[in-house]
């Protein structure tokens, strides 16, 4: 079997499978029970001045008959006395020495404030620190959270304010509520983060109960925006960690959340630059037990590959993540239809005539039997027919050989420009021969 071991900016864990800071870290209890069940660390319910929580503060987006597809939470910080945490913190560092324990902080934004908090945490023996900039709802009011984590010299000042204190790793957790994730992480870089984490939850509002007109969640008949996660932020997740990875300036390790719901996921994450990943929606919908499917799916996994350790899927799909502009647009790809594990359904029919290009027939055999082609020298390859298929491998995208160089548009720019420059000296190349 692989190893699964990590290291994070220096806090090792028996394996890349967190839990993130949330409901299901809230007590000692908590994260105790999840390291027994085999989850290789967690991020203990974020500490900060005690709050009173609202009832009711939890929501969900259920879809097509999935339960949880997305969920949402207006849920503050720990609301229990931070003596109370610190006692279980070392008494849970103690009984499992060999586990990520690390503590999730926000506190207003002040030097003086922040030395001290982490001060008190690091006294009981934890692993690392996370400083929680990304809240979007509660705290926002009161100058925290996502507050903070939308200014960049706010991220880089406090951030700067808890390594001057820290004697362990920092992780900077960022929010997604923001128009480019690299401009924080950049400055959580700069303030000296140790680390980044990623996402916070998004800005939402999971629904309006049509009968009282009230949002969901309500109290007392109002409500407020809160935090959305679950399997439906995945892919804003996985692009924002591609995003950093990538980026040249924000070269720190990555710590990947949101929507992480098996092993599946968690390998998409450190392919694109994630060392581990953080899960919350997955294990307060099925329970911490759902780990040991993620261990044993990623062992078999690593064993297929023929990988040793799972360090060795950090980043590896990093470089073929790029901009739009760096596509080859001599790349196609069409649509093929097997009529053996095909049903008839017309589903692909109908998407392609009235959402995109008009390209699959429908026909007739002589015997009368009904059947579904594409008009390839019409198909352009958006995809779309394969996506809507309700049937496994029915619809298959083929590429077809263009014959010719790639070209990007970025370099077909490049390749007009150069004529253009050609054309204004004596005996330069004419312009329309690109």
């Amino acid at each position: 079997m692989a190893d699964l071991r990590i290291n994070l900016a220096g806090i090792s864990s028996p394996n890349p499978f967190w839990l993130a800071s949330a409901p299901p870290t809230n007590t000692g209890y908590q994260v105790q029970r999840a390291f027994e069940a085999g989850w290789g660390g967690a991020v203990w319910k974020t500490l900060g001045d005690p709050i009173i929580n609202t009832s009711s503060r939890f929501a969900a987006v259920h879809f097509n008959g999935q339960r949880v597809a997305g969920f949402n939470n207006i849920e503050l910080i720990t609301d229990r006395p931070l003596e109370v945490n610190l006692k279980e913190i070392y008494e849970t560092k103690k009984r499992f020495p060999n586990h990520a324990v690390v503590v999730s902080l926000m506190v207003e934004p002040n030097r003086e404030k922040w030395h001290e908090i982490v001060k008190k945490v690091e006294a009981v023996g934890v692993d690392g620190l996370e400083l929680n900039f990304g809240c979007p709802h509660g705290m926002a009011e009161r100058g925290m959270g996502s507050a903070s984590g939308q200014q960049p010299d706010l991220v880089e000042a406090q951030t700067m304010w808890a390594k001057e204190a820290a004697q362990t790793p920092v992780i900077v957790k960022l929010t997604p509520n923001i128009t480019d994730i690299t401009a924080t992480a950049k400055a959580a870089v700069r303030g000296g983060a140790d680390a980044i984490s990623l996402i916070n939850t998004i800005n939402s509002l999971a629904g309006v109960d049509l009968d009282t007109w009230n949002t969901i969640p309500h109290v007392g008949g109002k409500g407020a925006h809160g935090g959305y996660c679950g399997p439906a932020v995945k892919p804003i997740a996985l692009n924002m960690v591609a995003e950093c990875a990538r980026n040249a300036q924000v070269n720190v390790p990555i710590s990947g959340i949101g929507g992480v719901s098996n092993w599946r996921d968690a390998v998409e994450f450190m392919l694109m630059g994630a060392t581990g990943v953080q899960v919350c929606t997955a294990a307060m919908h099925h329970g911490f037990s759902i780990v040991e499917d993620m261990i044993d799916g990623l062992n078999n996994y690593l064993d297929e590959k023929g990988l040793q350790s799972v360090t060795e899927l950090i980043g590896r799909s990093v470089p073929r993540y790029s901009d739009w502009g760096d596509l080859d647009l001599n790349y196609h790809v069409v649509a093929r239809i097997h009529e053996e594990n095909c049903i008839v359904c017309n589903k692909c029919h109908i998407a392609c005539e009235d959402t995109s290009h008009q390209c699959i027939e429908r026909l007739t055999t002589d015997d009368g039997r009904a059947y579904l082609k594409v008009r390839e020298e019409d198909c352009v390859g958006c995809n779309l027919c394969s996506i809507v298929c309700p049937v496994e491998d029915a619809i298959s995208m083929v590429e077809i050989p263009s014959g010719e160089l790639p070209m990007s548009w970025n370099q077909r720019q490049k390749a007009i420009a150069s004529v253009g420059d050609s054309n204004e000296a004596p005996g330069g190349a004419n312009k329309e021969a690109v």
